[in-house]
């Protein structure tokens, strides 16, 4: 069959104490002509999102798309995932035991775009400007630890971090570290708009309509200096409204690749019968979703309610009524390919059960039917979220132990109003910012948390989580993650429901598709070329 799948090796491992160059940039040929690329993610600036494209304000993972391909970071995560390697640094590591103090080296002769010098002065700026702002919607949870900062001359940075965390290394290879210039990001407020400038492989020029892009240009940077092999001269990202128009264009040749999010329909047929000259390219995901809750709000507060919820979900018809072979039943944070993943949620909860939920809810005083508002955006996680949450309400309902009706609203709105706390029981998608366990558990119940929840535990933000970043062998720290896990699976401040595969579709001609997207769902443009038909 007309398909491709690739098996990408373990992502979670040793974080080796020192970071070495293993390369520079390349200058693959791709013969002039623009690579074009297919997205569901949409570009839109809003008087609630003003600046969807500054890294001070930027966290999900369509925006991080774009900046990881213009903006550049002292480290990047490799093609296949694992350890950080240099990018705009020649060489980084921790200078003590404790992984307390992480020292970086910046290659010579580093320039921004416009041709302008870049020091070290410019990744403090940089990175201090993020925490100056500290947007509320932004990335700010995964710099929260640095203490302070250091510039030895031009080309050396050191920092010195809070508590120990050797994750640091991947904290620092997301655009929550972009390198920008101090002449066009200001030290204190957000740049507004789409215009994006950096040291990346790629350079931007967005086409837009009014408020939305609906082309985002990136052109092969001349100053580029990093670790990136560039296999092409310019990519077309194009923003479509929905999968079917997208996938109308991929076979019609006028795409060469589509990207987030295929329906669940495109990728079973492409997987049995595909078009002639595409190819499907399965690889390994770690998507999660799940349901989160404001828990103080009336009518989840009471964590019985929430417990009851935990108990008569069936995930598994879940993910195959809507996903079917894309995703599978999740019962923790921590997806089953991440070190330190337990079934806590199964094994507190086990099998679907009317009785038990009843019993929660009774024990607690609860009065039935329980009425909540199951809130979802329609136009950001794909086609398959309606179905989805439909059958979610579904199954709270047959049990007539709840009374739940259903809200969807767009994204550019939906999102500030999760973190405004408007809505008591909402859903969304988690991709990592780096696959480790503590990305799964520090962004969701740490201090400065990504979903602004009021829920805190004492025990696993000063405790559990400090103690589990200081094992340099991630595979070392899963007893911290054991118990955060049988904790969140207690309390329920989220509830896990499934995680997914990832996939891509593209014209037989384009080359480097298998490493077009990362386990961590990052785009990496740089690795497409035009072969031979």
């Amino acid at each position: 069959m007309n398909r491709k799948t690739l098996v990408l090796p373990a992502v979670v491992g040793l974080l080796a104490p020192v970071l070495a160059a293993c390369g520079g940039a390349g200058s693959g040929g791709d013969g002039g002509k623009a690579i074009v690329v297919g997205t569901t993610d949409q570009f839109v600036v809003t008087k609630d999102a003003p600046a969807p494209f500054d890294p001070a304000y930027a966290y999900d993972t369509g925006a991080w798309n774009v900046l990881r391909q213009t903006v550049q970071m002292l480290v990047h995560v490799p093609r296949g995932g694992g350890v950080p390697v240099p990018d705009a640094a020649s060489s980084c590591s921790f200078t003590d035991k404790e992984n307390e103090s992480y020292r970086c080296k910046l290659r010579s002769g580093l320039k921004f775009a416009d041709g302008s010098k870049l020091t070290a002065a410019d990744v403090h700026y940089s990175i201090q400007r993020v925490l100056n702002i500290k947007d509320g919607n932004g990335p700010i949870a995964l710099l929260e630890n640095i203490d302070t900062m250091e510039t030895k001359g031009d080309d050396e940075i050191v920092f010195h971090l809070k508590t120990p965390d050797a994750t640091f290394p991947y904290k620092l290879a997301t655009p929550a570290a972009a390198i920008v210039q101090k002449d066009k990001y200001p030290a204190k407020k957000l740049r507004g708009g789409f215009e994006v400038d950096g040291s990346g492989p790629y350079t931007l020029k967005a086409e837009y309509s009014g408020d939305k892009v609906v082309k985002a240009v990136f052109s092969k940077n001349p100053h580029y200096k990093g670790d990136l092999k560039v296999n092409n001269s310019k990519v077309e990202l194009r923003s479509f409204a929905d999968a079917e128009s997208m996938g109308a264009e991929l076979e019609s040749g006028k795409i060469d690749m589509m990207t987030r999010s295929m329906s669940p329909e495109q990728i079973q047929k492409y997987s049995v019968t595909p078009p002639k000259n595409v190819n499907l390219v399965e690889m390994p995901g770690l998507e999660i979703r799940y349901l989160g809750f404001n828990t103080n709000d009336p009518s989840v507060k009471n964590k019985a309610v929430r417990q009851a919820m935990a108990a008569v979900v069936d995930r598994g018809a879940l993910a195959s009524k809507v996903y079917g072979a894309t995703a599978e039943p999740l019962y923790s944070l921590i997806p089953t390919s991440i070190a330190g993943h337990t079934n806590s949620f199964f094994n507190k909860y086990g099998e679907p059960s009317k009785q038990k939920a009843a019993g929660i809810l009774r024990a607690a005083g609860v009065s039935t039917p329980v009425k909540l508002t199951l809130n979802y955006t329609g136009d950001h996680y794909g086609p398959g979220t309606a179905k989805e949450f439909s059958i979610l309400r579904d199954q709270l309902n047959s049990t007539g132990l709840f009374a739940t009706t259903l809200k969807a609203t767009d994204w550019p709105k939906y999102r500030p109003a999760q973190k405004a706390g408007e809505y008591a029981v909402y859903g969304l998608g988690w991709f990592p910012d780096f696959p480790d366990p503590d990305n799964y558990v520090a962004p969701f119940l740490g201090r400065d948390n990504f979903l602004n929840s009021p829920y805190s535990n004492v025990e696993v933000r000063n405790t559990l989580i400090p103690e589990s970043r200081v094992a340099a062998d991630r595979n070392q720290a899963s007893k911290p993650f054991e118990k955060i896990q049988d904790i969140v699976a207690n309390d329920v401040p989220v509830l896990p429901l499934w995680q997914g595969k990832q996939y891509v579709a593209a014209r037989s001609e384009i080359t480097g598709t298998e490493w077009a997207l990362n386990s961590s769902a990052d785009l990496q443009l740089w690795e497409l070329g035009r072969g031979v038909k």
